[in-house]
This record gives structure tokens, sequence and C-alpha cells, in this order.
């Protein structure tokens, strides 16, 4: 019987620096504790340091050695965004994984600081411009890998070009959707041209299942959801995986020597199970939406990488 992957696969990371948006929970904090362990180098890019600082303390307890350094990212925030990139660039000598972790999951309808709706603002326009701030040190790291996570709400997602802020209509669950199809598009359109440059980098991406994280709390809290609430306090630790479950398909993507640029991984029977390369829903696949996004994406930020 074959072993499933897990955590003891990670190969030694020592040498290697990865960056972590959202890293102070969650998928995030668990993904930066198992590369932390095997030796990487883990910049937890956080909006709130204290926080991070919470977190990097419970890490360094069960890895003492852990090489942690805290920067603040408000991925709400291109300002935020372009001074992380600048400073991290600035001294950085490689970059060999980017994991695009952070977001927030079907809130009401509020605006980041550049007048995008804030899902679509922090899931895909913070992470798509992190990403082109990074990228000159990503290409630079032979063999590097940015991960975006997706969500199994990629299935249910449609991109709505004609209304990508949910400006003419709203809903918190459609938004969040919209967003992790967005998030999964953009890892295989972001593969496709780095490809066609004849880079060595590569995108790849995953989604946790169902986990049981702080993203759902949050969700109800913020959208005043007692029902919501109810249903997570009375299921979530009886069917849901643990972070660290959660976190193994982007770990997978991340440090498996064996995946390639373009793959999507996620739990076997997709809500849970063990980490497995799965096939994304087909609307991921258009070409032409997943071209368009892209430039959208260009045009709503200012910046432009990898462009044709």
């Amino acid at each position: 019987m074959a072993r499933h992957w897990s955590t003891q696969d990670i190969p030694d990371l020592s040498g290697k620096t990865a960056v972590v948006t959202g890293a102070n929970s969650g998928l995030g904090k668990e993904t930066t504790r198992e590369l932390a362990r095997k030796g990487a180098h883990v910049v937890m890019a956080c909006r709130s340091e204290k926080r991070a600082q919470e977190a990097a303390d419970d890490i360094r307890r069960d890895v003492p050695d852990a090489d942690l350094a805290i920067e603040i990212l408000d991925l709400a925030s291109l300002d935020s965004v372009r001074a992380f990139g600048e400073r991290f660039a600035s001294g950085a000598e490689r970059l060999d994984l980017l994991y695009c972790n952070a977001g927030i999951m079907a809130i009401p309808r509020s605006e980041t600081d550049d007048g995008f709706e804030t899902q679509f603002g922090v899931n895909v326009l913070g992470h798509f411009a992190l990403v082109g701030r990074l990228l000159p040190v990503l290409l630079k790291t032979e063999g590097s890998r940015t991960i975006w996570l997706s969500s199994m709400a990629a299935w249910g997602g449609k991109i709505s070009f004609s209304d990508l802020q949910g400006e003419q209509s709203y809903s918190r669950w459609g938004a969040y959707n919209q967003s992790k199809l967005s998030d999964l598009m953009l890892a295989y359109e972001m593969n496709r041209r780095l490809q066609d440059a004849g880079e060595s980098s590569v995108a790849l991406a995953a989604h946790p299942g169902l986990s049981n994280t702080d993203l759902q709390a949050t969700s109800a809290e913020k959208s005043g959801s007692k029902l919501e609430s109810f249903f997570y306090s009375l299921t979530m630790d009886r069917v849901a995986m643990t972070a660290l479950q959660g976190a193994l398909p982007q770990l997978r993507a991340g440090t498996d020597p064996r995946a390639r640029g373009g793959a999507f991984y996620g739990p076997r029977y997709k809500m849970r199970g063990h980490a497995v390369e799965v096939n994304p829903p087909t609307k991921a696949l258009d070409a032409k939406v997943r071209a368009r996004l892209w430039r959208e994406c260009e045009s709503l930020t200012g910046v432009s990488f990898l462009s044709e």
C-alpha cells in the first residue's frame, strides 16, 4: 500500500527563502511552521505585527531554531504591497517560495484603501500586485515557485467582468467564489506566461478543502450571521480537517520535487483527504478568460509583469 504524502516528505530547505502571506494564523501559520522545521528562512508577511509575533513565538516553542522574519504587509493597500516589495527586493538574494495564502471569506461589502471590493481587492488584486513586485527576485532564483491558494469555492465561481467590484449587485459568497476562481486562473495564466518566457520559475495552485481555521468564525462575525456562527461551532470540529491537514496541499505544491508548474493540489475527496494533484473546475481552463483577467488585474493595480 502506497504511503500518503506528509510533512515527512518535505525535503531539506536549508538555504531557501519563503514568503508566506497571512502567516500569523490558520493555514499560513502551519505552512510557516513546517517550512521552518525543514530549515527554510520564512518571511511572515502579515497585517498585524502583534499577531505575527505571537505566531512566531508559538512556532519557536515547537521549532526552537526556526528562522523567521516578520514583515508588515496589508494586502488591502497597494501602497503597503509596494513598500513591502521594495523592502524585500532591496535586500533579498533569492526567493524560492512565494505563498499567496492570506485571504478573507464571505464578508459584507466593503472597500480597500484603493476603492476595490475587499474580497477581490485582498484575495486577488493584492496578491497579484505582490507577485509582480517580487517577480524580479523570483526570476533570479532557479526553480522558484509561486503558490496561489484557491478554494472549493472556485467550483461555484464566475468571473463577472461587467461588475468585478460588486457595485451593481453584491453577494458576499458570490464575491468570495469569484475571488477564489480568480486565484486559480491567475496561477494557470502565470505559469503559462513563465513557460512562454523560458523561465525556470513556475506557478502552482492549491486548495485546503474544508479546514478548521479562523476564516469561518471571522466570516460569521463580520456578517453578523448567528446561524452561520452556530453552524460552524457545531460542525467544524467534527467534520473539518485541522489547519495542518488543510495546509498539506500547498506545502506539497511548494516542496514536492515532483510537483510541476501548473499543477493544482487539494484533498483527494475535495472536502478532505490526503494531499494529491486534483482536476480543476473546467471554467478555470478558459484561456481567453484567464488572459482577460490578467489584463484587468494589471489595469486595476497598475502593476504589469509577464505582459504580452
